[in-house]
């Protein structure tokens, strides 16, 4: 297949929980240097869309096809709330397994401490880089997931939810990195949102209802 114009693909996706299906035959594609909003009610199976596309899970019928990196950020940190875990450890996090790839990544890996500091001050978070994760709020320790996945420099971003938990101000911050992100590194960014201007600023738009993709509304 080409990749010319998709970086990343999933078709005739099926997934199920026991005998309740979550998906039914979905089709996407996730284009370089533009930004792809999933959107549709609660339940309709947004977050197990990407958790296939992802690997995360293995869908009961269909394929996705990846070409190039890929990183996924999550909705909650999985890091336990015990541990001492500060926002500048969970953005370099992602210099990890940028540094296992290929010629672009292992040269990265020598600048990673600039990159994980110029990162965390994209996100809006300089003034607590050293603050451990369970000391911030909601927002803030979604800010930290999302520097995690921008400084590891992929080829394709997948986020669940990159938004939630944040203000207005904070969610056009967000809104504002992905696109940058998405055009400037030429990234193939795909977002679950419920955020309305999020959807409305999309370049490509897939609205799942009933685990099924549905036309999308005139943007």
């Amino acid at each position: 297949m080409s990749f010319s114009s998709t970086r990343l693909r999933g078709r005739g996706l099926c997934f199920a929980h026991g005998h309740h299906e979550v998906l039914h035959g979905v089709d996407v594609d996730v284009a370089p240097g533009a930004v792809t909003v999933v959107c549709g009610p609660n339940g309709a199976g947004k977050s197990t869309l990407v958790e296939l596309l992802a690997g995360v899970r293995t869908p009961r019928a269909g394929r996705v096809e990846r070409d190039g990196s890929l990183a996924l950020v999550v909705q909650r940190p999985t890091v336990p709330d015990a541990l001492p875990v500060t926002v500048r450890d969970v953005v370099a996090m992602g210099t990890w397994s940028r540094s296992t790839r290929t010629t672009r990544g292992r040269r990265s890996a020598h600048r990673a401490a600039d990159d994980v500091r110029r990162t965390i001050d994209l996100v809006g978070l300089a003034d607590l880089a050293d603050r451990p994760l369970a000391a911030l709020s909601g927002g803030q320790r979604q800010r930290a997931l999302l520097g995690q996945g921008l400084v590891q420099d992929v080829d394709t971003l997948l986020l669940d939810e990159p938004a939630a938990g944040l203000d207005a101000d904070s969610r056009a911050t967000v809104r504002r990195l992905l696109a940058e992100t998405a055009r400037e590194r030429g990234t193939a960014v795909l977002c679950v949102s419920h955020d309305e201007q999020s959807i409305a600023a999309a370049d490509h738009v897939v609205r799942i209802v009933d685990g099924r993709v549905r036309a999308p509304r005139p943007l």
